[in-house]
């Protein structure tokens, strides 16, 4: 299976612009897309992407996918496991990694104080 990335050398990424706000996903949750495409549809591709949360914003369902997923948190603060209110989760400080499974439920999620993290997510070759 080929891996639908481009080769990219080191470059500085404008910070200011190219950020969405994921569907599905609250306002003041916004992605910015480093590498790669996502085929949800077909189970196919890998993504490389940051996401960043503005203070004080939470999601309120758990989250579950066909695709394997990483996350590292650079900066900031995020709760995982807060109820449909945002209150309650356990809160994890930067540099902090979750390595999940497709079909793993994680979340909801919420931040304090915002935060920056990187996802990775891909499927398992056939």
């Amino acid at each position: 299976m080929a891996v639908n990335k481009a080769h990219d050398e080191f470059h500085a990424l404008d910070m200011s612009s190219g950020w969405e706000t994921p569907p599905g996903y609250p306002a003041g949750i916004q992605q910015k897309i480093l590498a790669g495409a996502l085929d949800e549809a077909n189970k196919r591709g890998t993504r490389t992407r940051i996401l960043r949360f503005a203070p004080g914003v939470y999601t309120t369902k758990p989250f579950v996918h066909e695709y394997w997923e990483e996350v590292f948190l650079f900066s900031g603060d995020l709760t995982v496991g807060n109820d449909e209110n945002g209150n309650g989760g356990e809160s994890f400080k930067p540099h902090t990694y979750a390595c999940r499974p497709p079909g793993a439920f994680h979340g909801p999620f919420k931040s304090e104080k915002g935060c920056l993290l990187m996802e990775i997510h891909y499927f398992d070759p056939a």
